[in-house]
This record gives structure tokens, sequence and C-alpha cells, in this order.
């Protein structure tokens, strides 16, 4: 394995800092809480962690609208305990990867202050300005642009109003973004995970987008961009010196398109987060559902697992800040833990690096408000406001209960004790109700507990190098219920299968695997030797085998 491929062995484990553990008692999660909480995240079996944004940030978009990108938000702490936590991170064996956020930055950074001042200072064109806007639409709340009376001219805001764009077309923001980047891996960061980078370059002009596009108006104008492979090799050279690994956010990004960031000359990420199989349960986006859907999961998977092998590398994920919590949405909150384990075996045995978001190794639920007043997720409050408002509201409700971000937002559950183990104060947010039961510390004393069945899991990847390296094939890929796969290497081969009924159910086996001797490795129903031929609800098995004739 070459240096600059490190982490295809790996597995990270994702930090959202506010909601993770707070260390000061003020009510936020912190970097003292962190670093406090470090032996338990190597407990877990995984080698890195991905923060999501740390800077100073007014937290429109909760920390995703950045202030200041070389330094640390006060409610997290300091850059010096931002090195505590780097140190004992590495001693502990685990690498760490910062958020790169910069399509936008916050309105309140210094840059756009100076830029909004005039047409004619040194931050002038950092931003993308026009007298008339066009059509397009911001993806978080009303149109894509923004008066400013200072400069008497519109800025660019493809998300919030208080995230104005980039102009990447300046060098000198490139080279700012180069600059931000040596800043923290000259600091020991092993890498970034690079949010919607596949935005950051315009068509020139800024021509008028489709207006029947919902919400999303103007996107064919921005998403892999004229430049963007050109931008992104000026990237890609920085983190190369630093044997750096790189991580792209694509929204709405095909696997075809995602290969020219992957491979070839234009090569300029190690992995692409995909979003494919995370609208297995909705349409373009989560608030508008419809039911899940097994072989559209399945199908998302198995695209990207053929497409790539051999020639690039997966993002194996199914939570994170973004999204809401997978068991409330694939599997069953009846069969909470079976389903919880069978989601894990659903996509930890694929080929690429699993990424597992803070909450989702101990089964963490969906949160539900009385009212979107209490929500504060932006694109919560965008969509209630205006998708589908012929809508009842309490319907409306339902789909906000069902579909946002902030349900990966509640406080880490870590125990029973008051606002669950996560602070000594108020905190900032809700805690889920059924923290009294989801937690941390019961599922470490229970030996069947889906923490210990994430331990489980994990260890058996690390530990096979067909489980990392193995060609994958689906079988039965229109089966409504049952998700099965093989890994093989050599003559090495692993069997996975996952019901996602809540029935019992009937399999067959293929018929290279029916006349072998399977080994049961990891099964989520106690007491099951793998021998029925009947799976129980969300049952899931792991065989292991020899195809040598």
């Amino acid at each position: 394995m070459g240096k600059t491929e490190w982490f295809k062995e790996m597995s990270f484990y994702q930090i959202w800092t506010r909601s993770f553990a707070d260390g000061n008692g003020d009510g936020i999660g912190d970097l003292y809480g962190v670093y406090d909480r470090l032996e338990y995240v190597k407990a877990l079996g995984v080698d890195g962690i991905w923060f999501s944004p740390l800077y100073p940030s007014p937290n429109a978009d909760y920390g995703y609208d950045i202030s200041d990108y070389k330094n640390i938000h006060p409610d997290f702490g300091t850059l010096e305990q931002f090195r505590n936590v780097l140190d004992k991170a590495h001693r502990l064996g685990l690498k760490v990867l910062m958020d790169l956020v910069v399509n936008h930055t916050s309105d309140e950074h210094f840059w756009f202050q100076e830029s909004r001042k005039s047409r004619d200072n040194p931050y002038s064109d950092y931003y993308i300005w026009r007298d008339k806007p066009n059509n397009w639409d911001s993806l978080f709340e009303g149109r894509a642009w923004e008066y400013e009376p200072m400069r008497k001219q519109y800025y660019l805001h493809i998300f919030s109003k208080k995230q104005p764009d980039l102009n990447m077309d300046n060098p000198k923001v490139r080279e700012e973004v180069k600059d931000i980047m040596r800043f923290w891996l000259d600091m020991g960061v092993d890498g970034f995970r690079e949010d919607v980078i596949n935005f950051i370059s315009k068509r020139e002009g800024l021509p008028d987008g489709l207006p029947f596009v919902p919400m999303a108006n103007g996107i064919i104008h921005y998403k892999d961009g004229p430049h963007i492979h050109e931008y992104m090799a000026e990237f890609r050279k920085v983190a190369r010196k630093y044997h750096a690994v790189q991580i792209g956010e694509g929204p709405m990004t095909t696997v075809r398109s995602a290969m020219h960031y992957l491979t070839g000359k234009e090569k300029s990420l190690d992995m692409m987060i995909s979003f494919d199989h995370m609208l297995a349960d909705c349409f373009m986006t989560e608030y508008l559902q419809r039911p899940f859907s097994l072989k559209r999961y399945k199908s998302a998977l198995t695209r990207w697992q053929k497409t790539l092998d051999g020639k690039a590398w997966n993002v194996l994920y199914l939570e994170n800040h973004d999204h809401p919590r997978i068991i409330s949405r694939y599997g069953s909150e009846r069969y909470w833990k079976k389903s919880g384990k069978a989601l894990a075996v659903s996509y930890l045995f694929l080929q690429g690096t699993p990424f597992i978001y803070q909450g989702q190794e101990i089964g963490m639920m969906n949160i539900r408000l009385s009212s979107i007043e209490k929500y504060k997720d932006i694109a919560s409050k965008t969509n209630f406001a205006r998708l589908l408002t012929r809508e009842p509201e309490e319907k409306r409700l339902r789909r906000v209960h069902a579909s946002s971000r902030d349900s990966a937002r509640t406080p880490m559950q870590w125990d029973d004790s008051r606002y669950a183990g996560f602070t000594s104060g108020t905190p900032w947010f809700f805690v889920n109700p059924n923290y009294k039961t989801v937690n941390a510390a019961a599922e470490e004393r229970d030996p069947d507990s889906i923490l210990q069945f994430y331990r489980r899991c994990l260890s058996l990847r690390k530990h096979s190098r067909t489980l990392l390296f193995g060609r994958y094939h689906e079988f039965f890929p229109k089966h409504p219920k049952i998700y099965m796969y093989e890994r093989v290497l050599e003559d090495n081969a692993y069997l996975i299968i996952c019901s996602f009924s809540d029935k019992p159910i009937q399999i067959q086996l293929p018929k290279k695997y029916q006349n072998r001797k399977l080994q049961l490795m990891l099964c989520n129903e106690s007491g099951q030797d793998g021998t029925s031929p009947v799976m129980s609800p969300y049952e899931a098995r792991v065989y292991r085998t020899k195809i040598s004739p």
C-alpha cells in the first residue's frame, strides 16, 4: 500500500462536535469533551476521525459558514486544545481529517466584509457580484442573490444568504485555499473532507437556469463547472506533498461524473461521497419522501461498487450530519436492534472506506419535535415553508420529523443520567427522550448490543484482505426484501445476506454456494447457526468459505 493510499485499510468516525460531548458544562459539545472520549472512539475499532467544521462561525449553517479558517470556534475551545486533541488522537493511532469548506464563507468573514465595501478594494473580486441577478435559486432560502446596499450590487449565495459564494476564478482566492490547507497540514492533520467541492466553478456569464427544477434552478451551471478539474489540480498538488487524503462531497454527482475526479489525468480526489443510496426513500431531497425501496438502495450501492472496482475507491456511509438517522429511515424502530445491525452489515463489508457517524453505532434514532419553531436547521425550516405548502401543517411537520438534519444533531447519548450524560449544564438542543434505553453505557454492558456488533463487524473487516480488497458481486438484485452479495479474493470468499423484511423469509443460496461448507462469522440472531433456510425479521449473516474446486 503506497503512502498516498493508506486510507484503503481504514475506517473513520465522524464527530459533529457541538453535539458530541461537553467538557466544560456550558451545554455545547467541545474539544475538551472530544479529548475525554477519544478512547471510546478508538475502542470502536476505527482508525481515524473526521471533524465537521471546528472554525469560528456565526452558525447560520452550524459551522459551514466560516468566518475564520485558521482558528477554532470559541464554543469548541482553542487552537491549543485542538493541538492537544490532534496529538492524543495520533498517539492512539487515529488519523484526523478536517472539513474544508471553500465554495463559500460566512458573510462575517473579513474577506466579505472588505469585498462588500466597494468595487475597487483588494478583496472586491473574492466573491461573485452582479448588477443584475440571474434566475438561480438558493438551495437553502429563496433566490440565490442578495442585494448589498453598500456596494450597490447583488452577491451570489447557493446556500444561505449568510454564505456568499467565493469567486474561485480569481487566482488569489485559490491561493488562499492552498494557504488554508498548508496551515492545517503543517499542524499535522492527515487530510480533508471537501464540502460541496463540485460546486466551486461557475459557468462563465452565469446564464439563467431551468425554472422548472425545484429549489435547484441554476445547478446545471455550477455543478462540475468548466474549470473544476483545473482548480482541483492545484489543490491536489498541495495535498500530495503531505501524503494527505482528499475526500470530496459531490451533491447530485453520478458515478460517471465522479470518475473524472477519481481516475485518469484529472484525478483530484481519493474518494467521492455519493448520495445515490441515500435516495432510497425520497426524491431529490429527504423532505420529499416515498416508501423505502430495498431495490433502489441495492442498485445504487452495486452501481458504485461495480463502476469503481479496480479503478477508484468508495466512501461507505449510511449517516452523517446532513441525513436523518438511518434506522428511522431504512430500518425498523420496532426491530430497532436487529435492523440497526442488519444495516451495519449491509454496508460495512462493501469495498471502500467505511464512515460511522456519532451515535450510529448505538442505534440513535430520529427526534420528533412538536413544532417547526423548535427545529434549528435552516434547511428544515425552508423546506417546511416552501415545499408542498398546500399540505396541512401537521403533514408538513411529519415530513420534517422524517427528514430534518436536526435528528443527526441531537446530543450524543452517553448514559441514562440527566441529558444523557452529554453535559452537566443545559444542552444547546433537545435530547432524544429515548436516551434512557438507547445509550452507550447500556450498550457497553450488553454483549448483544448494536455497539458491540459494530465492533465485531469492524474487527472482521480489518483482519480480512478479502473484505478489504475482494471483488464484489450482487445476487438476486430484483429481490424486494433480501440484499445478498459476495466478496471474493483468490480462493477466499465471504457471502453476506441481509433481510429487510419484518416477517420471516425463505432464502435460497446461489448455486456456487449450495454445496460448500459455509462458516458463519457474524449473525445478529442469537442462537442461529447459519443453516436455516429461513431468516427471521431483519436477520443478517456473514459467511466465509473457500471457492477453489
